[in-house]
């Protein structure tokens, strides 16, 4: 699921009073700098492509230092003041807690996102410089829900990060946190891209992306 970008009604919100709030709310919010930012509901396909990935990622970490966890743990963002629910998020050892708070973490080494047409652009741009400022990050890899098409962002040496594009079935994704090889065709088997409406043609990005 993803934030749809616009604001609820007050102008502003502490985090404890976010936090308090998505307790008890019936859909989840992100909490961006005092702004509350309600969440979209996600297609079949988001659901296929995260599904496929958590399989394979569970399978191939199982008895490994890692743990996998999905989009209903939330990922604290300090130097931001920001609240995301990342589609997924890979942990290297044991997870750290904001506030010793269960369900909200602040170490993932690796973030993967679904990318859905309201928000393709804002998890390429300003959250992915959100969170290029956790210092356990390491990976970023962006998945294109209405073609086969995903990005890979590496870090690198002095603050720059390698670029990588996957965008035919007969390649695999090979992560570069850890040993873990998952094919496109595992990744997109079941989606239905007639199912979805076209999206714009994704823009050329730079190979080597600066903070």
């Amino acid at each position: 699921m993803t934030a749809t970008l616009q604001s609820t009604q007050q102008s502003y919100y502490t985090p404890e009073e976010y936090l308090a709030l998505e307790e008890t709310a019936e859909y989840k919010s992100e909490y961006h700098d005092g702004e509350i930012v309600p969440m979209t509901g996600g297609t079949t396909n988001h659901n296929r492509i995260a599904r496929n990935m958590l399989i394979a990622l569970s399978l191939q970490l199982r008895g490994r230092d890692y743990e996998v966890f999905i989009g209903d743990v939330r990922l604290w963002i300090p130097r931001f003041n920001r609240f995301t629910y990342p589609d997924m998020m890979v942990i290297a050892g044991q997870p750290e807690y904001y506030n010793n708070r269960k369900d909200t973490i602040t170490n993932p080494q690796v973030i993967i996102e679904v990318l859905s047409k309201s928000t393709k652009g804002y998890d390429r741009g300003d959250k992915f410089r959100f969170y290029r400022t956790i210092p356990s990050f390491q990976e970023y890899i962006l998945l294109d829900q209405n073609q086969m098409f995903m990005e890979q962002f590496s870090k690198q040496a002095n603050k720059r990060w390698s670029y990588s594009v996957y965008d035919e079935e007969d390649t695999a994704l090979v992560f570069s946190s850890f040993q873990v090889e998952v094919s496109l065709a595992d990744i997109y088997d079941k989606v239905d891209f007639e199912a979805e409406e076209p999206e714009e043609e994704v823009e050329d990005l730079k190979e080597d992306v600066g903070e």
